[in-house]
């Protein structure tokens, strides 16, 4: 099965499992509404990733690591959209949830997805236990306090904010979290891979940053100038347009030297120079690119 079509059934899985037996309609709809249609699903696809060049002996439990990050990720989305931080209009192209249904059921929503993907790590087969649970202590880890997303999500509160935490944890939580998730699912240490991980989600950051300044957001999906009216720490406001996209160029030329010795190493760094690609801003690009 390519692996898009495996994430999706994953997670449609998942889905189904929270809305069977005569749940709260609207909740149930609200939770379709945050989760799919999905964004490019980056998060997961690294996960199942880097478990396939660890082997992928367990592919329940790859499954399953990558569909509670998914959800892990769907729930942020739905909480930094909220009137009391971002309070944004639109997500991947349509209403955020809090305006497509209300505040509450937005709240909820984020709520009962978290909840989930603990849940789906919880499903892991007893024979493979023990994995299931170093799983389920990695996203708990990347989640919460003092260095997960809820932490990351905090920073914005505070008077002074050191710009390299603040992405570790609001962005590059769940990519290190993504690394190291995959390789426990194969039965490998995570150790080796949190490098390649927080690499990756510092790139991202720092591509988002460009991207608030750079498009709108009718090719976003998603309101910019956001870090401006939000008076919040910035790549782009520390080095200015370019020196940002040096820097992103600088962290993904690091991401591929740091991928460890597996046996699919060679293609674990073509997923991270198609990521290079597709995170450079277009103005920036060679004509060959």
């Amino acid at each position: 099965m390519p692996l898009t079509a495996r994430i999706e059934a994953a997670v449609d899985g998942a889905l189904a499992r929270a809305t069977r037996a005569r749940p709260p309609e609207r909740l149930a709809a609200a939770l379709h509404h945050a989760v799919k249609p999905g964004g490019a699903r980056i998060r997961p696809t690294i996960a199942m990733s880097v478990a396939i060049a660890c082997g992928d002996d367990r592919p329940d439990v790859s499954d399953a690591a990558a569909t509670a990050i998914e959800l892990i990720h769907c729930a942020s989305l739905v909480h930094d959209d909220m009137p009391c931080f971002d309070d944004a209009d639109i997500r991947r192209g349509k209403p955020t949830v809090h305006l497509a249904y209300d505040e509450p059921i937005a709240l909820l929503t984020g709520d009962s997805l978290i909840v989930l993907g603990f849940d789906v790590l919880s499903q892991v087969d007893p024979a493979d236990a023990v994995r299931g649970l170093a799983l389920t202590a990695e996203l708990a880890r990347y989640t919460g306090m003092p260095h997960g997303i809820c932490a990351g999500q905090g920073w914005e509160s505070e008077a002074e904010i050191d710009l390299a935490t603040y992405h570790r944890a609001k962005t590059g939580a769940l990519f290190t979290a993504a690394t190291r998730m995959g390789a426990l699912a194969a039965g490998q240490e995570p150790d080796p891979w949190t490098d390649l991980g927080a690499r990756i989600g510092e790139a991202f950051q720092v591509a988002d940053d460009l991207l608030d300044v750079l498009q709108p957001s009718d090719v976003t999906g998603k309101p910019t100038g956001q870090d401006v009216a939000h008076d919040r720490p910035s790549a782009v406001t520390k080095y200015g347009v370019d020196g940002a996209i040096r820097r992103l160029e600088d962290i993904l030329s690091g991401a591929i030297a740091s991928i460890p010795a597996c046996p699919g190493e060679a293609m674990l760094a073509d997923m991270v120079r198609r990521t290079a690609k597709r995170l450079t801003p277009a103005h920036h690009r060679t004509p060959a690119e």
